[in-house]
């Protein structure tokens, strides 16, 4: 369980982001473009160079929210201590408004594999994510939000549903939820699932960050699939299942993230401005 050293950071504003990628840092640092907030991935910058310099200038204008993909939270032989150093450090020097891992693993015997794995829900894989948020929340000294995975397959043996799962490691170790509900619509899409009732599933209270994106349909044998590419616009379907999810969970810091084929910045800067109409509009319509 979170010790009394870890804290729940400062509740973001009520704003949608864009993740910030390389080829668009120079211009956030010419233009200052009207933006509530950004997003990095922690590994780019636990090294040298002139990036870490950059965002020094840009975390002056911007709150910043940090993305790890290589903690590795589903890891049976416990957290990597070096890289959790290095997150930390990367914490006290910018001081982002929120810190979010995925819902994966993707290091074994000290090899960190390309990409983030999927777990099979059972009560061992449940004991071993939460022991390993336990040390990162320890160590960080603050909320860790745990993001809920794009899912292209179902282990047979899984005990556990996702938002049960997910549900646990809230109440076992205090951590927050970042839904991301681009992932809730393909996993659905894949599985079969209802993505309505999966968000009716999450805990409300624990959702501190919403991840908007675009996916692609790849087709195979006369099966289809949807791909999480992050290559394109948010589609229709996941901008209906964003508004439900506002009404669900409230005002929560939204994001939207393209990290492949990367458009102009003004692209992603319009579909920042959509999802914050988007939001406005299901506010108003759960007011009305």
């Amino acid at each position: 369980m979170m010790t009394a050293a870890a804290k729940a950071p400062r509740r973001a504003p009520i704003s949608v982001g864009t993740g910030l990628r390389g080829p668009h840092m120079d211009e956030v640092v010419l233009t200052r473009p009207a933006i509530g907030w950004l997003e990095v991935h922690a590994e780019n910058y636990m090294g040298g160079g002139p990036g870490p310099r950059r965002l020094e200038a840009i975390r002056r204008d911007y709150p910043l929210s940090m993305h790890g993909v290589g903690l590795s939270l589903g890891t049976a032989e416990g957290l990597d201590r070096e890289h959790l150093r290095r997150l930390e450090a990367l914490i006290n020097r910018y001081a982002p408004m929120l810190v979010s891992e995925h819902l994966s693993w993707s290091v074994s015997g000290g090899v960190y594999l390309n990409d983030l794995l999927p777990l099979p829900y059972t009560e061992e894989s449940l004991l071993a994510v939460a022991r390993n948020i336990d040390a990162a929340q320890d160590a960080l000294g603050r909320q860790l939000l745990v993001e809920n995975p794009a899912r292209y397959l179902s282990f047979r043996h899984s005990t556990i549903t996702e938002p049960d799962f997910l549900l646990e490691l809230v109440s076992r170790t205090g951590c927050g939820l970042l839904c991301d509900v681009n992932n809730i619509f393909v996993t659905a899409s894949n599985l079969g699932l209802d993505a309505v009732a999966y968000l009716e599933a999450l805990p409300g209270a624990a959702v501190g960050e919403l991840h908007l994106a675009g996916h692609s349909r790849i087709s195979r044998d006369g099966a289809s699939l949807l791909i999480d590419d992050h290559a394109t616009r948010v589609a229709s379907p996941v901008w209906d299942l964003y508004r439900h999810a506002i009404r669900r969970f409230g005002p929560v810091p939204t994001l939207v993230e393209w990290d492949k084929e990367l458009p102009p910045l003004t692209v992603l800067l319009g579909e920042a401005r959509a999802a914050a109409q988007a939001a406005e509009r299901a506010i108003d319509a759960a007011a009305a």
